[in-house]
């Protein structure tokens, strides 16, 4: 007679039997673990990130913009092609901007812009110039050399940026830099972490070097960020940045619109002339001009809105707190101070700016183009006559700016009330301010 199991080994075979049970009546299951990630593209993805690191400029980093957007083009939320196919290649590495989609959710997907900081000739020649610096072959470890300058190290011990760190900067926005200005840069800045302190004491070593990386070559996206279209200011929004390129919401450059119907090109000179009279003129009391325009730097809005496209060439001057280059002894020259070509033209002195500066440019340069040759005469007569004395860069500056008045005037009795014009119908029925 055999001797019967005891009860431990009776609950092992009982328990056994029920697993086998559970398995036998369910076996559509999966015996991976529920906590698991479900199965994803990864190898796709990691090629798509290795094939872009060198494209986006990710393999020079610290010398770049930031990386807070990267994780966007790693998981193809942000996709070069009008298609919204998944992207598999790589955009022309020549070009200045590409249009692309973004998106959230993997649905829904919006127009953006994704911007070079500077041209992929000039980061070339950039590179070298910094190697160059220090008697290096033609290719070193771009961060290590600046790193190593005597301004970076400045940079390292400070607690606040003050004008002294940014004398001999070639951005239009750091010739005449008060500390007000500086403090609204720090504080604003969305590459860091924990923004909102005009100290810099949540900022990394690496943080610094990208900060005055950006600064030296390109303030573009620096403006975007210190002066928020959400506030108000006529400025594209800044979405991020990986590498050396910027992403900001999407404009069609002002040259796609020299051909328009009468009433849109009325419509977007008059915006153009408002644009400039909110940079003269802000509650925040920054004067803003530009050193040079052209088409491509205004750009329009699918609501038909009117932006500046490009802030690249844009200077400030703090008429509240005054700038405070007066009391520097001299320019401060270094690697810093041209790391981009075209680094070497002259900048007004910050008191020598006139009011007029940027509609002169803009009469002479970008207005005749949009609204010459549309109009009935003797209408077209009136506008010629006020672009004419708007563009005259010797008359003094009350002359200057009240012919822009005038043309202000006739260009807004020449716009239209109509849903094209999206971003002021139908507020225009009932308010003759739009």
């Amino acid at each position: 007679m055999e001797p019967r199991p005891g009860p431990e080994a009776a609950a092992l075979c009982l328990g056994w039997l029920v697993l086998l049970l559970l398995w036998i009546s369910a076996p559509s299951c999966s015996f991976s673990s529920p906590a698991s990630p479900p199965p994803s593209p990864v190898p796709r993805v990691r090629t798509s990130y290795n094939l872009g690191r060198t494209f986006l400029g990710l393999d020079k980093c610290n010398a770049c913009i930031g990386t807070s957007i990267c994780k966007k083009f790693f998981k193809e939320e942000i996709r070069f092609d009008n298609t919204l196919a998944s992207h598999h290649g790589l955009p022309p590495g020549d070009l200045p901007s590409y249009s692309a989609n973004y998106s959230d959710d993997s649905k829904t997907w919006r127009p953006v812009e994704i911007f070079r900081l500077a041209s992929k000739y000039q980061n070339e020649i950039s590179d070298r110039r910094i190697c160059a610096s220090v008697s290096a072959p033609k290719t070193c470890s771009i961060e290590r050399v600046l790193r190593k300058t005597g301004r970076f190290q400045k940079w390292l011990q400070a607690k606040r940026l003050t004008p002294d760190l940014v004398q001999g900067l070639p951005s239009p926005l750091l010739r005449c830099p008060s500390q007000r200005l500086l403090d609204r840069v720090v504080r604003r800045y969305a590459e860091v972490a924990d923004a909102g302190s005009i100290f810099m004491d949540h900022f990394t070593d690496r943080d610094k070097l990208r900060l005055l990386y950006t600064l030296a070559v390109n303030a573009h996206p620096i403006l975007l960020q210190i002066f928020p279209g959400a506030e108000g200011w006529p400025l594209p929004k800044y979405l991020g940045s990986c590498g050396r390129f910027l992403v900001s919401t999407s404009t069609r450059p002002l040259q796609e619109f020299y051909g328009a119907p009468p009433d849109q090109a009325a419509d977007l000179a008059y915006q153009l002339l408002g644009v400039l009279e909110s940079l003269r003129s802000n509650d925040l009391n920054y004067f803003f001009y530009f050193t040079h325009v052209d088409a491509g730097m205004f750009g329009i809005f699918n609501n038909g809105h009117l932006f500046i496209r490009d802030a690249s060439a844009l200077g400030v001057i703090d008429k509240q707190e005054g700038s405070q280059a007066a009391t520097r002894a001299g320019e401060d020259k270094d690697i810093f101070s041209c790391l981009v070509s075209g680094c070497q033209a002259q900048l007004p002195s910050c008191n020598m700016v006139p009011e007029k500066q940027s509609l002169v440019l803009v009469c002479q340069q970008l207005l005749p183009r949009l609204l010459q040759g549309k109009f009935p005469s003797p209408v077209q007569e009136e506008i010629d006559n006020a672009l004419a004395q708007c563009g005259k860069g010797a008359s003094p500056d009350p002359e200057v700016l009240g012919a822009a008045t005038r043309l202000k005037d006739i260009l807004r009795l020449l716009r239209t009330c109509d849903p094209r014009f999206a971003y002021r119908y139908p507020d225009c029925k009932y308010n003759d301010k739009f």
